[in-house]
Protein backbone atom coordinates (compact mmCIF):
# COMPACT_ATOMS: atom_id res chain seq x y z
CA UNK A 1 0.00 0.00 0.00
CA UNK A 2 1.57 3.32 -0.94
CA UNK A 3 1.58 6.47 1.50
CA UNK A 4 -1.61 8.08 -0.45
CA UNK A 5 -3.50 4.79 0.05
CA UNK A 6 -2.46 4.29 4.26
CA UNK A 7 -2.86 8.33 4.91
CA UNK A 8 -7.08 8.03 3.23
CA UNK A 9 -9.80 6.85 5.48
CA UNK A 10 -10.83 2.61 5.50
CA UNK A 11 -14.11 1.41 4.55
CA UNK A 12 -16.46 0.42 6.84
CA UNK A 13 -20.09 -1.89 6.09
CA UNK A 14 -23.30 -0.18 6.73
CA UNK A 15 -26.44 -2.68 7.52
CA UNK A 16 -29.31 -0.83 6.99
CA UNK A 17 -30.85 -3.31 4.37
CA UNK A 18 -30.51 -6.16 7.01
CA UNK A 19 -34.17 -6.56 8.19
CA UNK A 20 -35.92 -3.53 5.65
CA UNK A 21 -37.98 -5.29 3.57
CA UNK A 22 -39.86 -2.21 2.26
CA UNK A 23 -36.98 -0.53 0.81
CA UNK A 24 -34.82 -3.77 -0.15
CA UNK A 25 -37.09 -6.78 0.33
CA UNK A 26 -35.32 -8.62 3.02
CA UNK A 27 -36.67 -12.28 3.18
CA UNK A 28 -35.25 -13.75 6.44
CA UNK A 29 -35.12 -17.35 4.88
CA UNK A 30 -33.22 -16.78 1.97
CA UNK A 31 -31.19 -14.02 2.75
CA UNK A 32 -29.97 -14.44 6.50
CA UNK A 33 -27.23 -17.29 5.64
CA UNK A 34 -26.25 -14.84 2.31
CA UNK A 35 -25.90 -12.07 5.17
CA UNK A 36 -24.18 -14.40 7.27
CA UNK A 37 -21.90 -14.86 4.01
CA UNK A 38 -21.49 -11.30 3.76
CA UNK A 39 -20.12 -10.76 7.47
CA UNK A 40 -17.65 -12.92 7.24
CA UNK A 41 -16.06 -12.01 3.71
CA UNK A 42 -15.88 -8.69 4.77
CA UNK A 43 -13.94 -9.53 7.51
CA UNK A 44 -12.13 -11.92 6.08
CA UNK A 45 -10.94 -8.67 3.56
CA UNK A 46 -10.32 -6.30 6.05
CA UNK A 47 -13.36 -4.28 6.79
CA UNK A 48 -13.70 -4.54 10.49
CA UNK A 49 -16.17 -1.24 11.20
CA UNK A 50 -20.12 -2.38 11.26
CA UNK A 51 -23.02 0.72 11.13
CA UNK A 52 -26.55 -0.42 12.20
CA UNK A 53 -29.25 1.25 14.16
CA UNK A 54 -32.06 0.37 16.29
CA UNK A 55 -34.39 1.81 14.43
CA UNK A 56 -33.17 -0.51 11.00
CA UNK A 57 -35.59 -3.44 10.10
CA UNK A 58 -39.01 -2.83 8.92
CA UNK A 59 -42.17 -4.04 10.26
CA UNK A 60 -42.15 -7.22 12.20
CA UNK A 61 -38.43 -7.35 11.34
CA UNK A 62 -37.90 -3.80 13.64
CA UNK A 63 -34.34 -3.99 15.25
CA UNK A 64 -33.21 -7.01 13.01
CA UNK A 65 -30.06 -5.29 11.41
CA UNK A 66 -28.83 -5.33 15.52
CA UNK A 67 -29.91 -8.83 15.68
CA UNK A 68 -28.22 -10.36 12.87
CA UNK A 69 -24.73 -8.37 13.56
CA UNK A 70 -24.96 -9.84 17.34
CA UNK A 71 -26.02 -13.27 16.24
CA UNK A 72 -22.90 -13.28 13.30
CA UNK A 73 -20.43 -11.56 15.80
CA UNK A 74 -21.10 -14.14 18.83
CA UNK A 75 -19.67 -17.06 15.85
CA UNK A 76 -16.25 -15.63 15.87
CA UNK A 77 -13.98 -16.68 18.28
CA UNK A 78 -13.31 -13.40 20.66
CA UNK A 79 -9.73 -12.79 19.75
CA UNK A 80 -11.03 -12.35 16.18
CA UNK A 81 -14.62 -10.42 17.42
CA UNK A 82 -12.64 -7.88 19.16
CA UNK A 83 -10.43 -6.64 16.29
CA UNK A 84 -14.38 -5.37 15.15
CA UNK A 85 -15.89 -1.90 16.00
CA UNK A 86 -19.97 -2.17 15.87
CA UNK A 87 -21.31 1.53 16.02
CA UNK A 88 -25.43 1.74 16.30
CA UNK A 89 -27.34 4.56 16.18
CA UNK A 90 -30.26 4.96 18.97
CA UNK A 91 -33.21 7.21 17.26
CA UNK A 92 -34.28 10.28 19.23
CA UNK A 93 -37.99 9.71 19.39
CA UNK A 94 -39.87 12.91 21.39
CA UNK A 95 -40.84 10.01 24.14
CA UNK A 96 -37.02 9.46 24.85
CA UNK A 97 -35.05 11.52 27.44
CA UNK A 98 -32.24 10.44 29.75
CA UNK A 99 -33.50 6.95 31.27
CA UNK A 100 -35.71 6.27 28.36
CA UNK A 101 -32.05 6.82 26.24
CA UNK A 102 -30.32 4.77 28.58
CA UNK A 103 -33.45 1.92 28.18
CA UNK A 104 -32.58 2.28 24.19
CA UNK A 105 -29.21 2.08 24.29
CA UNK A 106 -29.34 -1.27 26.99
CA UNK A 107 -31.85 -2.90 24.21
CA UNK A 108 -29.28 -2.26 21.56
CA UNK A 109 -26.57 -3.84 23.77
CA UNK A 110 -28.65 -6.92 24.27
CA UNK A 111 -29.51 -7.35 20.58
CA UNK A 112 -26.02 -6.96 19.69
CA UNK A 113 -25.15 -9.57 22.51
CA UNK A 114 -23.13 -7.28 24.25
CA UNK A 115 -20.55 -6.05 21.01
CA UNK A 116 -21.13 -2.35 20.95
CA UNK A 117 -18.19 0.15 20.39
CA UNK A 118 -19.79 3.17 19.77
CA UNK A 119 -23.12 4.84 20.25
CA UNK A 120 -24.83 7.93 18.18
CA UNK A 121 -27.89 10.07 17.76
CA UNK A 122 -29.21 8.75 15.08
CA UNK A 123 -30.14 12.57 14.45
CA UNK A 124 -30.56 16.31 16.11
CA UNK A 125 -33.61 17.40 17.36
CA UNK A 126 -32.47 21.23 17.04
CA UNK A 127 -34.87 21.78 14.29
CA UNK A 128 -38.23 20.77 16.29
CA UNK A 129 -37.12 19.86 19.48
CA UNK A 130 -34.00 21.43 20.47
CA UNK A 131 -34.44 21.20 24.50
CA UNK A 132 -34.31 17.37 24.22
CA UNK A 133 -31.12 17.36 22.28
CA UNK A 134 -28.96 18.34 25.47
CA UNK A 135 -30.58 15.66 27.49
CA UNK A 136 -29.52 13.10 24.62
CA UNK A 137 -26.19 14.12 24.29
CA UNK A 138 -25.40 14.15 27.77
CA UNK A 139 -26.81 10.37 28.64
CA UNK A 140 -24.75 9.43 25.48
CA UNK A 141 -21.34 11.13 27.75
CA UNK A 142 -22.29 9.24 30.51
CA UNK A 143 -22.34 6.17 28.66
CA UNK A 144 -18.99 6.71 27.51
CA UNK A 145 -17.89 8.05 31.67
CA UNK A 146 -19.21 4.61 32.89
CA UNK A 147 -17.60 2.60 30.32
CA UNK A 148 -20.92 1.31 29.03
CA UNK A 149 -19.27 1.83 25.65
CA UNK A 150 -16.10 2.92 24.23
CA UNK A 151 -16.80 6.14 22.12
CA UNK A 152 -19.86 8.51 21.07
CA UNK A 153 -21.04 9.61 17.18
CA UNK A 154 -23.59 11.68 15.54
CA UNK A 155 -24.86 12.00 12.51
CA UNK A 156 -27.28 14.01 9.95
CA UNK A 157 -25.54 17.07 11.88
CA UNK A 158 -23.92 20.17 10.00
CA UNK A 159 -21.11 22.61 10.16
CA UNK A 160 -23.17 24.29 13.16
CA UNK A 161 -24.26 21.71 15.16
CA UNK A 162 -20.89 19.69 14.52
CA UNK A 163 -18.93 22.81 16.33
CA UNK A 164 -22.06 22.86 19.46
CA UNK A 165 -22.37 19.11 20.17
CA UNK A 166 -18.45 18.88 19.99
CA UNK A 167 -18.08 21.90 22.37
CA UNK A 168 -20.76 20.53 25.15
CA UNK A 169 -18.88 17.04 24.92
CA UNK A 170 -15.21 18.73 25.51
CA UNK A 171 -16.76 20.32 28.47
CA UNK A 172 -17.44 17.00 30.02
CA UNK A 173 -13.92 15.89 28.97
CA UNK A 174 -15.95 13.17 26.33
CA UNK A 175 -14.34 12.93 22.89
CA UNK A 176 -16.54 13.20 19.90
CA UNK A 177 -15.41 10.20 17.99
CA UNK A 178 -17.55 10.84 14.57
CA UNK A 179 -19.76 12.23 12.34
CA UNK A 180 -22.38 10.47 9.58
CA UNK A 181 -23.28 12.03 6.98
CA UNK A 182 -25.11 11.61 3.36
CA UNK A 183 -22.33 11.87 0.94
CA UNK A 184 -21.58 10.16 -2.42
CA UNK A 185 -21.60 11.56 -6.10
CA UNK A 186 -24.74 12.40 -6.24
CA UNK A 187 -25.55 13.92 -3.06
CA UNK A 188 -24.90 18.04 -4.20
CA UNK A 189 -23.67 20.45 -1.93
CA UNK A 190 -20.52 19.40 -2.21
CA UNK A 191 -18.77 22.72 -0.91
CA UNK A 192 -21.31 22.16 2.04
CA UNK A 193 -20.44 18.48 2.83
CA UNK A 194 -16.47 19.66 2.32
CA UNK A 195 -17.28 22.30 4.74
CA UNK A 196 -18.56 20.00 7.23
CA UNK A 197 -15.00 17.50 6.38
CA UNK A 198 -12.51 20.23 7.08
CA UNK A 199 -14.23 21.10 10.23
CA UNK A 200 -14.34 17.62 11.51
CA UNK A 201 -10.48 17.28 10.96
CA UNK A 202 -9.78 20.44 12.90
CA UNK A 203 -12.15 18.86 15.92
CA UNK A 204 -10.29 15.34 15.77
CA UNK A 205 -13.79 13.49 14.07
CA UNK A 206 -13.87 11.09 11.83
CA UNK A 207 -16.77 11.62 9.44
CA UNK A 208 -18.41 7.94 7.96
CA UNK A 209 -20.19 8.62 4.17
CA UNK A 210 -23.45 6.94 4.48
CA UNK A 211 -25.43 6.16 1.06
CA UNK A 212 -22.02 6.35 -0.65
CA UNK A 213 -23.36 4.74 -3.73
CA UNK A 214 -26.76 6.40 -4.00
CA UNK A 215 -28.58 3.39 -3.06
CA UNK A 216 -26.69 1.22 -5.90
CA UNK A 217 -26.93 4.37 -8.95
CA UNK A 218 -23.02 4.48 -8.52
CA UNK A 219 -22.75 0.87 -9.38
CA UNK A 220 -24.56 0.80 -12.70
CA UNK A 221 -22.39 0.49 -16.11
CA UNK A 222 -24.83 2.27 -18.28
CA UNK A 223 -27.96 4.06 -17.94
CA UNK A 224 -29.50 2.56 -20.67
CA UNK A 225 -28.63 -1.13 -19.83
CA UNK A 226 -30.19 -1.87 -16.70
CA UNK A 227 -33.10 -3.34 -15.47
CA UNK A 228 -34.73 -0.73 -12.97
CA UNK A 229 -35.39 -2.30 -9.03
CA UNK A 230 -38.98 -2.54 -7.68
CA UNK A 231 -40.46 -0.66 -5.07
CA UNK A 232 -39.35 3.03 -3.81
CA UNK A 233 -36.54 3.00 -5.34
CA UNK A 234 -37.61 2.35 -9.16
CA UNK A 235 -39.17 6.30 -8.81
CA UNK A 236 -35.81 7.40 -7.53
CA UNK A 237 -33.76 5.84 -10.05
CA UNK A 238 -36.49 7.25 -12.94
CA UNK A 239 -35.98 10.41 -11.86
CA UNK A 240 -32.16 10.62 -11.29
CA UNK A 241 -30.88 8.39 -14.36
CA UNK A 242 -31.49 10.45 -17.26
CA UNK A 243 -29.75 13.21 -15.70
CA UNK A 244 -26.90 10.82 -14.62
CA UNK A 245 -25.78 9.52 -17.67
CA UNK A 246 -22.89 12.20 -17.96
CA UNK A 247 -21.26 10.91 -14.70
CA UNK A 248 -21.70 7.40 -15.08
CA UNK A 249 -19.92 7.16 -18.16
CA UNK A 250 -17.13 8.96 -16.64
CA UNK A 251 -17.52 6.28 -13.46
CA UNK A 252 -16.73 3.76 -15.94
CA UNK A 253 -14.38 5.04 -18.17
CA UNK A 254 -12.56 5.47 -14.73
CA UNK A 255 -12.85 2.21 -13.74
CA UNK A 256 -11.99 0.21 -17.37
CA UNK A 257 -8.56 2.31 -16.98
CA UNK A 258 -8.35 0.98 -13.27
CA UNK A 259 -9.31 -2.50 -14.30
CA UNK A 260 -11.71 -2.44 -11.62
CA UNK A 261 -15.58 -1.59 -11.46
CA UNK A 262 -17.45 1.68 -10.88
CA UNK A 263 -18.62 1.00 -6.83
CA UNK A 264 -15.00 0.83 -6.29
CA UNK A 265 -14.53 3.97 -8.31
CA UNK A 266 -17.62 5.74 -6.21
CA UNK A 267 -16.20 4.40 -2.81
CA UNK A 268 -12.67 5.47 -3.41
CA UNK A 269 -14.32 9.04 -4.18
CA UNK A 270 -15.46 9.55 -0.76
CA UNK A 271 -12.10 8.41 0.42
CA UNK A 272 -10.38 10.94 -1.32
CA UNK A 273 -12.26 13.67 0.15
CA UNK A 274 -11.54 12.63 3.46
CA UNK A 275 -14.92 10.54 4.39
CA UNK A 276 -14.81 6.83 5.43
CA UNK A 277 -17.68 5.32 3.28
CA UNK A 278 -19.77 2.76 4.86
CA UNK A 279 -21.59 1.05 1.77
CA UNK A 280 -24.40 -1.26 2.78
CA UNK A 281 -23.40 -5.15 1.56
CA UNK A 282 -25.98 -7.79 1.05
CA UNK A 283 -23.79 -10.70 -0.72
CA UNK A 284 -19.87 -11.55 -0.41
CA UNK A 285 -19.70 -10.12 -3.85
CA UNK A 286 -20.25 -6.82 -2.93
CA UNK A 287 -18.39 -7.40 -0.14
CA UNK A 288 -15.41 -8.41 -2.36
CA UNK A 289 -16.27 -5.24 -4.50
CA UNK A 290 -15.96 -2.79 -1.95
CA UNK A 291 -12.84 -4.21 -0.16
CA UNK A 292 -11.41 -3.88 -3.24
CA UNK A 293 -11.08 -0.60 -3.34
CA UNK A 294 -8.80 -0.49 -0.53
CA UNK A 295 -5.93 -1.18 -3.06
CA UNK A 296 -5.59 1.67 -4.93
CA UNK A 297 -6.93 5.45 -5.01
CA UNK A 298 -7.58 8.12 -7.60
CA UNK A 299 -5.32 10.79 -8.73
CA UNK A 300 -5.81 13.86 -9.22
CA UNK A 301 -7.35 14.44 -12.55
CA UNK A 302 -9.57 11.46 -11.75
CA UNK A 303 -10.60 13.22 -8.90
CA UNK A 304 -11.03 16.88 -10.53
CA UNK A 305 -13.17 15.20 -13.32
CA UNK A 306 -15.64 13.65 -11.16
CA UNK A 307 -15.72 16.72 -8.89
CA UNK A 308 -16.56 19.00 -11.99
CA UNK A 309 -19.30 16.25 -13.50
CA UNK A 310 -20.88 15.85 -9.84
CA UNK A 311 -21.44 19.80 -9.35
CA UNK A 312 -22.92 20.26 -12.73
CA UNK A 313 -25.49 17.34 -12.08
CA UNK A 314 -29.55 19.23 -11.94
CA UNK A 315 -30.75 16.35 -10.32
CA UNK A 316 -29.34 14.54 -7.04
CA UNK A 317 -30.11 12.53 -3.98
CA UNK A 318 -32.76 13.66 -1.98
CA UNK A 319 -32.05 15.24 1.22
CA UNK A 320 -32.27 13.11 4.68
CA UNK A 321 -34.87 14.71 6.16
CA UNK A 322 -33.33 13.99 9.42
CA UNK A 323 -30.00 16.66 8.15
CA UNK A 324 -29.77 19.42 10.30
CA UNK A 325 -27.34 22.55 10.01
Amino acid sequence: MSKNESCQPSIGVGTWAWGNRFLWGYDSASQDKVLQDTFNKAISLGLDFFDTADSYGTGNFNGRSEILLGNFISQLPQRQAETLTLATKLAPFPWRFSYNYQKAFDSSKSRLQGHLNRVQLHWSTARYAPYQEGFLIDTLAELVRNSQVTSLGVSNIGPRGLKKIHRRLALQGIRLASIQVQFSLLTGNLGIRNELIVMSRALGVEVLAYSPLALGLLCLSSPDQITLPSGPRNLLYRHILPEAGELLCILNEIAKARQTCATQVALNWCRAHGAMPIPGLRNPEQAMAAAGALNWTLNSGELAELDRTSQSLKVNMPENPFQSS
